[in-house]
């Protein structure tokens, strides 16, 4: 039994897919509301919050691999709670900015995560992903509004990676042998700007989007009223203002776990393009 926390998002539900897909059972998808969720027939939809780790006790009863999203609860009572139900394995989802910005708030608290998953006494594989594809829907309501994309380090070019190639890579990771005890610094293919994000939505619209970018300190005024200053800091760090040749570097270890190589921003784009509309 493996149990995917996190289901219902862009790469839990990515994951279950893909194990069904493969053949994978039986699995459960942990959800807060288990009416609404759309998951794979098969899948068994179980109602649990990483809030309350003990309303998790029926979602980790007979687990034996478990997919961890990790900071919207107490991770240690979670680790707790999987390793009292006998889970065996946990794939964890942590960031790249453990290894290339670990003196921000945000990287030290993934690498805690870490730690206490390495000390937990199950088996671990840690994922360790860069900028997500998906982030780029902080831009919808503009473009949905034909209003102008406004952004900072329009030319600072990220290994952007689509939320399905990390689903790809803790498939293999939960399913097949050689992958416990392992970290893996994921990216996508290429690296690609605000500006070719932009660009790439709208060819996937089949209309022009408008593009202007923007200074650190507005990008920094707006990001702080809704996340706090701490948290709009340590993004911009990452996306243009602290960028070293470790962040900016692309990695081939999704194609060399998956077989597969990994999806450009290009395709994601194209796949979401609804969200835009």
């Amino acid at each position: 039994m493996i149990l995917v926390t996190g289901a219902t998002g862009n790469i839990g539900s990515a994951l279950l897919k893909e194990l069904h897909a493969h053949g994978v059972g039986p699995l459960r998808g942990l959800t807060r509301d288990a009416a609404r969720a759309v998951f794979p027939e098969g899948v068994e939809a179980v109602e649990g919050d990483l809030v309350e780790p003990t309303s998790l006790r029926p979602a980790l009863e007979g687990v034996r691999s478990l997919f961890l999203v990790s900071r919207l609860g107490s991770d240690a009572d979670v680790l707790q709670a999987a390793r009292q139900a006998g889970v065996e394995h946990v794939v964890l989802v942590s960031s790249i900015t453990v290894q290339t910005h670990p003196h921000l708030g945000p990287a030290g608290e993934n690498l805690a995560v870490e730690r206490l998953v390495k000390a937990s006494g199950m088996a671990w594989t840690i994922l360790r992903p860069t900028q997500f594809a998906s982030n780029t829907l902080m831009w919808a309501a503009s473009i949905r509004e034909y209003e102008t994309v406004r952004a900072p380090y329009a030319e600072t070019a990220l290994p952007t990676i689509h939320p399905a190639d990390i689903a790809s890579v803790a498939r293999v990771a939960l399913t097949e042998p050689g992958h416990q005890g392992r970290t893996y610094a994921l990216t996508g293919p290429e690296p690609v700007t605000a500006r070719q994000q932009v660009e790439a939505i709208a060819a996937a619209l089949g209309r022009e989007v408008p593009f202007a970018e923007i200074s650190r300190g507005q990008a920094r005024a707006q990001m702080a009223a809704v996340f706090g200053a701490e948290a709009a800091d340590a993004v911009l760090d990452v996306t243009g203002g602290d960028v070293n040749d470790e962040l900016l570097m692309v990695r081939d270890t999704v194609s060399e776990i998956t077989g597969t190589p990994a999806r450009p921003f290009r395709e994601w784009a194209s796949e979401n393009a609804n969200a835009f509309r």
